[in-house]
């Protein structure tokens, strides 16, 4: 074990994160949810998530024979909806092909949707006590730092760079406790903007700290100006509270997630619903905007308030539009902006009385 690793161990001791949800048990399929869910997203957010989704489905085998609404229920408002998409694939694929476990080798567990390299380390290394280097954006950071790794890691070169390095300092022993350490460094002391240097265990090697480099490395992307898209989302509710939603098509943003009907104006949105076709609008009410950003783009949502007569609120036999009380919205994988939306509506869908402008 080289110095780097005893010296971060003997942190982790005294300062690391020992006492997580998933930690106790440490078992492969709760390590490997909290890393699921650990990807672009940190610690405190993903807590209360974890511990409902384990409430829920406390197992594999129960992951796997849940519906996908179910599972998007429980992810909704984690965002990053393709992880929850490819967890459930993922447990069914473990039923069908690993006896209902995930796979305790490598190149097996790499392999499965949503898991790849990093991923497959850190599950393996807490799970199983094998050896492996991980790499996550916390990672990345402490050794862009301490090694003083020039460029954007994103890279194939820098990234190889930081693989490399990765590898040369994971232990063979308490690989376990390394790897949540280095985790924790990177998360806790080792922060993306003031880093605090003198709590840390590697800071009399770390050439970004020698160097005076630590606000500059790692390097950023190249900026990208984030481009903006705007659409509306009709807000259709009976004289019964009920609001009409749509599932939404199996790829793209919020690929199957229920959502509101849109269009690029009300009257737009209004016409491709055939459950609302012919109907008479007893009030119509244009909301605030609300901004929702994604990485590569900002959405802007004008949300109209359309209420309609109870007779047409029927969708025949068409499995991917439905209308929902307010209680029900729980039990479906709601896009956030959606479901704080109709949140900010509950008192008004609570009522049958229409509000008129």
């Amino acid at each position: 074990m080289d110095a780097f690793a005893k010296n971060l161990l003997g942190w982790f001791d005294q300062y690391g994160r020992r006492n997580l949800p998933w930690q106790h048990p440490r078992t492969p399929y709760r390590v490997w949810l909290s890393e699921v869910m650990l990807q672009q997203t940190q610690v405190r957010t993903v807590i209360p998530y974890f511990d409902r989704f384990v409430s829920s489905l406390p197992s594999l085998a129960e992951l796997a024979g849940a519906s996908e609404d179910r599972v998007l229920a429980l992810w909704s408002g984690l965002g990053y909806y393709s992880r929850a998409r490819n967890l459930h694939r993922c447990a069914r694929l473990c039923v069908e092909q690993h006896s209902g476990e995930l796979p305790d080798s490598m190149e097996l567990l790499a392999a499965l949707p949503g898991i790849g390299r990093s991923t497959a380390a850190a599950i393996l290394a807490q799970a199983h006590g094998q050896s492996h280097a991980i790499l996550d954006g916390n990672v990345r950071r402490v050794l862009a730092r301490f090694h003083g790794v020039h460029g954007w890691p994103g890279t194939s070169t820098v990234q190889k760079q930081l693989w490399q390095l990765a590898e040369t300092h994971t232990p063979v022993a308490r690989v376990g406790d390394y790897t949540q350490a280095i985790m924790d460094l990177g998360a806790t002391v080792c922060t993306r903007s003031r880093p605090r240097c003198a709590e840390c265990p590697l800071r009399d090697e770390c050439i970004a700290l020698r160097d005076g480099l630590t606000a500059s490395l790692p390097q950023s992307k190249p900026a990208k100006r984030i481009p903006v898209r705007s659409t509306t989302m009709l807000i259709a509710r009976d004289s019964e509270g009920r609001v009409l939603l749509e599932r939404r098509p199996p790829s793209g943003v919020w690929a199957r997630l229920w959502s509101l009907p849109e269009g690029t104006d009300a009257e737009q949105a209004r016409l491709g619903i055939a459950a609302l076709r012919g109907s008479e609008a007893v009030a119509i009410r244009v909301l605030p905007e609300l901004a929702h950003t994604f990485s590569h783009f900002q959405l802007r949502i004008t949300p109209v308030l359309f209420d309609v007569d109870c007779q047409v609120t029927h969708v025949g036999d068409d499995p991917d539009q439905g209308w929902f009380m307010p209680e029900d919205l729980a039990e479906l994988g709601l896009p956030a902006p959606v479901r704080k939306l109709l949140a900010n509506l509950r008192e008004e869908l609570n009522s049958c009385e229409p509000s008129n402008a």
